[in-house]
């Protein structure tokens, strides 16, 4: 069977690299154009394309999917089957006729909870309990197709947004391999998304970083891990800025004001009171121009007045 696979990045380069490595046939490989980064503005390929290429799969960068550019290289490639994960651009309709087997997708959550772009970051903020990888059909709404297969895993009480990432990579490139192999043999399963219980993902902004100290410690807590790595959480400790990485329950009670610095312990870090009279102990941190540390280093260093 003949596979088109799109994508860009990390999050879909382990997805076909699992697709080589396992033997399917991929045939092409659509990525976004290369980007240009750092101060020297030079131009960097995506994960994805570096993969293809180091595999001798031809790659193709449309720089705009409606012109007929896209449209024209899809059919070149006389694909069976379109393999979407992170593509970063919406497939206009005209190009999901053309795989006779369809257009499927690798979608970081248990849809329809979540369509959009953050749907990872979305349910450690939500503070969530599960989540997981789906297999879908894609069709012309956003995160709207038919879904294929499932795989659920429990999110870790203080596990980050990037950890999450990295899990949920890996079992979206198993998931994909079982669900490719089951179009094939025609076995896979297709149920329609409850339109009920539909909920969205937008991106996240650095608007979202300062934290609230008035919410409870642990909706603090998943503040703190579901923005990281992107955009970190941040907050203004006795008057200094930081950026937040992590922190862990306390048991005590305080009727000091939300966001009022409680305790500086050079081996345990910043207590923090938060809004429902319980604290929160912050235990790594960024102070501006400085190094990720522990809370502790830092107040070796730099002795917090209460």
């Amino acid at each position: 069977m003949r596979i088109v696979f799109m994508g860009t990045p990390d999050f879909a380069a382990a997805s076909l690299k699992k697709l080589i490595d396992e033997g399917f046939d991929v045939v092409g490989v659509f990525t976004q154009p290369d980007k240009p980064k750092n101060r020297g503005m030079k131009l960097f390929a995506s994960p994805v394309k570096e993969i293809a290429l180091s595999a001798g799969i031809p790659v193709f960068q449309p720089e705009k999917m409606r012109d007929g550019t896209a449209l024209e290289m899809l059919k070149s490639l006389s694909p069976d089957l379109v393999v979407v994960v992170a593509y970063g651009r919406l497939i206009p309709d005209e190009l999901l006729a053309v795989p006779p087997k369809g257009t499927i997708n690798i979608h970081g959550s248990l849809l329809p909870k979540y369509r959009g772009a953050a749907p990872i970051q979305r349910a450690v903020l939500n503070g969530d309990k599960i989540t997981g990888v789906c297999s879908m059909y894609i069709a012309s709404e956003l995160d709207s197709g038919d879904i294929i297969y499932t795989t659920e895993t429990e999110i870790g009480e203080f596990e980050t947004s990037g950890q999450l990432f990295e899990r949920l990579r890996d079992m979206g490139a198993e998931l994909l391999c079982k669900t490719i192999r089951d179009i094939e043999l025609g076995t896979a399963p297709r149920t329609p998304q409850n339109a009920e219980l539909v909920t969205f993902a937008p991106p996240l902004t650095k608007e979202m970083s300062p934290i609230d100290w008035s919410k409870t410690p642990r909706e603090i807590v998943k503040h703190i891990c579901g923005l990281d790595p992107w955009p970190v959480a941040t907050a203004e400790l006795a008057g200094i800025p930081f950026r937040i990485f992590g922190a862990e329950y306390t048991r005590n009670k305080t009727d000091k004001p939300a966001g009022t610095v409680i305790s500086a312990d050079s081996k345990k870090g910043i207590e923090v009171a938060c809004g429902n009279g319980e604290t929160l102990l912050i235990t790594r941190l960024q102070a501006s121009g400085g190094k990720q540390m522990s809370a502790a280093d830092y107040l070796r260093g730099h002795p917090i007045s209460i």
